[in-house]
């Protein structure tokens, strides 16, 4: 069985899709109740027999995906491609996709409500 964490606090979770991984998601969102609203990474391991010749046996690799369903898909990136992606995000590349104060605001009302 897998876990996940959000830096406060580790609970059981497992995708059926990446069985036995240990998932990460941001420190802003609950895990005491599971609010389910946020995407999980976990160390991957190694690629064996990934099908793109980019990604050549012993490559590290991160697993992606979405806590609101434990069927949901995983994709998976080599560190160099989430790390790449991460520069990204920090050099505020991406500051066009952020929720607005409003989203964020009825996100947290919905929470409370379930």
């Amino acid at each position: 069985m897998g876990t996940l964490s959000n830096g406060r606090g580790t609970v059981a979770f497992e995708n059926t899709n990446a069985p036995g991984l240990d998932w990460r998601k941001a420190g802003r969102t609950d895990l005491d109740p599971i609010v389910k609203d946020c995407v999980i990474l976990a160390d991957a391991g190694t690629a064996e027999g990934h099908p793109h010749d980019r990604i050549p046996d012993g490559t590290r690799m991160v697993a992606i995906s979405d806590d609101k369903d434990t069927d949901s898909p995983v994709l998976y990136m080599s560190r160099v491609e989430i790390s790449k992606f991460f520069d990204g995000v920090m050099a505020g590349e991406f500051d066009h996709l952020r929720a607005s104060e409003e989203e964020l605001r009825a996100a947290l009302e919905l929470a409370a409500a379930i």
